[in-house]
């Protein structure tokens, strides 16, 4: 059908009006199908994802006021009109209440009706959209699923996410960089009430102390050198939803005050402007500094540390949850999988000992990082220990607890994956001869990963 049909489905006794109504509303473009009753009407109610029915109120055995109630129970998203050559104000009013959409006096003209339909599939088209923009938001705004943990401490922050979801409490979340802090606050904000409004993250640590307050607040035209142009700001554009500022440990005395005083009295000013803007939002804050001990430092003030530090939640470094290491190389394989549309489907057994041993300083964000890098670079179905980046198949960046044997055995294995299994090359980069290689490569039973 072309934009702007619809599927009607006429209810009248009286052939002529089916025939008259099925020719108008063909021309027009639409899908057209009649019955002769109320109960022919319900026999092909489910046959079709009706838009509109146009019910004849005076119909014998079965009238239009009582289909109009059964189609309501069947069909509760269909828009019903009700049509009669008796017109009076109690039956409109009657069936308006019992749910029809409008109501046409016989006999009415072509363009009342089209008029009418008109009205309807713009108001459908509004809400398939906006079910449509719900759906997206749905599937794009991460949940529980997302963060993936099944330690101590990170079903501590899941239940901690449940608690404060629905309030409209302000939270401070900390963690080293990396850790997923962004990830628990979009699972906040997906939660809550807000989460059909925007989510507008701002990382306050990567902005210039001259550009803060403007992406913050906003300025109007003119209000210094190179506004062209009047800018909303992050408060603006987060309106009714939720504001997340990343690295709040970062800010400045004045963007402290400015933070503080928004913070207080839910309003705050364009730069170069007077008018007051209401501010409603929610905040989430996060840190990788330590603002309490900012705060004993005369680095951060105390009176905004309370302001933010309401509901407190602390993310775990990945170190501290080795038990989710695989849990979470697992869920980025399947990411990347789908994303890269590249049949991988597993890890060897020494790719997984690499990921189990490793440190990981850089926390969940640089396990991700890996695993996507491998699949660059994988060509079969499974992620071998080649595959991964070099900087984490030897020992830098762990806590080395293995013999000497065991890291000349890594060390060994991550030079020839380096260079690619070249014996030559790998044997001069070790400063060895290329019969000590083979021989060690014999003695660890190496095998060559492709």
């Amino acid at each position: 059908m072309k934009s702007g049909a619809a599927n009607v489905l006429i209810v009248d006794d009286e052939q002529i009006v089916r025939v008259s109504l099925e020719n108008w509303l063909k021309a027009d473009g639409h899908f057209v199908s009649s019955a002769a009753s109320g109960r022919d009407a319900l026999a092909v109610i489910n046959d079709k994802p009706w838009d509109i029915l146009l019910l004849d109120i005076k119909m014998p055995k079965m009238g239009g006021i009582e289909l109009l109630q059964r189609v309501k129970e069947i069909k509760p998203d269909a828009y019903v009109v009700m049509m009669t050559a008796y017109a009076s104000v109690e039956s409109a009013v009657d069936a308006m209440k019992k749910g029809a959409y409008d109501y046409l006096m016989k006999p009415f003209e072509p363009e009342e009706l089209r008029m009418i339909i008109t009205r309807i599939m713009e108001k459908r088209s509004l809400e398939r959209e906006n079910l449509s923009m719900k759906r997206r938001i749905d599937d794009e705004s991460p949940g529980f699923e997302e963060i993936v943990g099944e330690c101590t401490a990170m079903k501590e922050v899941f239940q901690l996410v449940r608690d404060v979801a629905d309030t409209e409490s302000t939270v401070l979340i900390t963690g080293e960089s990396g850790t997923g802090k962004e990830l628990v606050a979009k699972a906040i904000h997906a939660n809550s009430v807000r989460k059909y409004m925007p989510f507008v993250p701002v990382s306050l640590g990567a902005l210039p102390e001259t550009l803060v307050e403007s992406e913050l607040f906003g300025h109007e035209k003119g209000a210094f050198t190179g506004a062209v142009y009047a800018k909303r700001g992050r408060f603006e554009l987060a309106d009714g939803g939720t504001l997340f500022l990343d690295e709040i440990g970062d800010v400045s005395p004045k963007t402290q005050v400015d933070l503080l005083r928004v913070l207080q009295e839910r309003k705050f000013t364009r730069i170069g402007g007077t008018a007051e803007i209401n501010s409603d939002v929610r905040i989430i804050a996060a840190t990788n500094r330590p603002l309490k001990d900012l705060v004993g430092q005369g680095k951060f003030r105390d009176d905004l540390f309370y302001r933010l530090n309401v509901v407190s939640i602390h993310i775990p470094p990945l170190r501290e949850r080795a038990g989710d290491i695989i849990l979470l190389a697992h869920r980025f394989l399947k990411k990347y999988a789908t994303k890269t549309s590249k049949p991988v489907n597993a890890f060897s057994n020494e790719a997984l000992d690499i990921l189990r041993k490793y440190h990981w300083p850089g926390n969940v964000r640089e396990l991700e990082n890996s695993i996507e890098r491998a699949f660059v670079v994988v060509k079969g179905d499974t992620i071998k220990s080649n595959h991964l980046p070099f900087s984490i198949q030897g020992t830098e960046g762990q806590v080395n607890t293995e013999s000497l044997t065991e890291v000349e055995k890594h060390h060994i294995r991550r030079v020839l994956a380096e260079y690619g299994w070249n014996i030559t090359q790998a044997a001069k980069a070790l400063e060895i001869d290329r019969v000590t290689l083979y021989n060690k490569i014999k003695k660890y039973d190496f095998k060559e990963e492709v």
